[in-house]
């Protein structure tokens, strides 16, 4: 199924309309707001979307599905830690499946394994979207990805940092200047986004990266592949998933993504952060076991800095590492694409070195 499909949806953030945890309903607000006519969270009533996500514009807060006038669709907002229902929205998913609205999620809690929900959805004919269920059993091949197909890939520091966002507005940045770009889609958000893609913190570990690898296939078609990323090669609960990914999509380009000021791993407060010198040096060591890969550039996410505090560790860490940095939101990814096509234009003269 296509989630481009739907057109006109509802998100629920009950209680959870902050950054940290609302970040699938952030995103739906920035790529797809013509889509969107309401965010359902009764503690919000009275807000627009702009006042408390600084995105979105006019489209209002309300406390009841009464509000809003031919729904097709309730999006599951959130990506809490564990990936389950708040019981509490419990009543507001029910009362959508009576309206006959389709429900969406990216929830690590499936709708359909839901008894509740899937005996009410029968009654009123209603779709129950799981967006991270998946039949991925196919190992990797390691062979037949596009060479003409150059594929750019965002890793970070830590999880929940921008690898998405980047993703997008790298690609976005890419088209703007002619070229054909695709999004390739690994986790809910992006689906959401995208339409499609596959859930990679989902599918079963011998099957990640052959998962990454069909769907790098399917994309394959395009000149440019931006690959979304997922958690962090030194994370200690999503290395896996990080590493498969990895060397399922055998990127060409790499771009690294962190939070300014984030000290400890997310999830893990007594763990620090490693460096970022140090990481991109294990990224492109880890994935050269695969294919020929460097990081081009660095995406910084600055939302907890000030301009000057921004402008200083931008240039700090260009000093340091010998890489564009930018935040793609400050700025543009005008700076990570034009190391990208540097990028591109070194791995097809050393190909066509190679034939010859």
């Amino acid at each position: 199924m296509n989630l481009k499909s739907f057109r006109r949806i509802v998100l629920l953030t009950e209680r959870e309309s902050t950054p940290f945890l609302a970040k699938t309903a952030i995103s739906m607000l920035r790529y797809r707001p013509k889509d969107v006519l309401a965010v359902l969270d009764r503690h919000e009533v009275g807000k627009t979307a702009d006042q408390v996500f600084n995105v979105g514009g006019e489209i209002p807060f309300v406390d009841s599905l009464d509000r809003v006038e031919d729904a097709d669709s309730l999006f599951i907002g959130i990506a809490p830690p564990g990936g389950k229902l708040p019981e509490a929205w419990r009543p507001m998913v029910v009362d959508a499946i009576r309206r006959g609205m389709a429900v969406v999620s990216g929830l690590h809690h499936f709708l359909t394994d839901d008894d509740e929900f899937v005996k009410l959805a029968q009654k009123s004919n209603a779709q129950l979207v799981d967006v991270r269920k998946n039949d991925e059993k196919e190992t990797a091949t390691g062979k037949g990805l596009n060479p003409g197909c150059f594929r750019i890939h965002t890793v970070g520091q830590d999880c929940s940092v921008g690898k998405m966002v980047t993703a997008i507005e790298v690609q976005k940045n890419l088209q703007d200047r002619g070229y054909d770009a695709g999004f390739a889609a690994t986790g809910q958000t992006g689906m959401m986004i995208e339409g499609q893609g596959t859930p990679i913190d989902c599918v079963v570990s011998d099957f990640v990266n052959g998962s990454a690898e069909r769907l790098v296939k399917s994309l394959d078609h395009h000149e440019f592949l931006v690959i979304e990323g997922q958690g962090c090669i030194t994370h200690p609960a999503y290395s896996g998933v990080t590493l498969g990914l990895l060397h399922g999509c055998a990127p060409d380009a790499m771009v690294f993504c962190y939070e300014a000021t984030r000290p400890h791993v997310k999830g893990f407060g007594e763990i620090p952060l490693q460096p970022i010198a140090k990481l991109v040096e294990l990224y492109e060591t880890v994935a050269n076991t695969r294919h020929p890969s460097s990081v081009v550039g660095i995406a910084m996410n600055s939302r907890l800095l000030t301009d000057a505090q921004y402008r200083e560790e931008k240039q700090r860490l260009e000093s340091e590492l010998g890489l564009p940095v930018v935040d793609v939101f400050r700025e543009s990814a005008d700076g990570l694409v034009g190391a990208i096509l540097v990028r591109r234009d070194q791995v097809t003269e050393n190909r066509e070195g190679a034939i010859h």
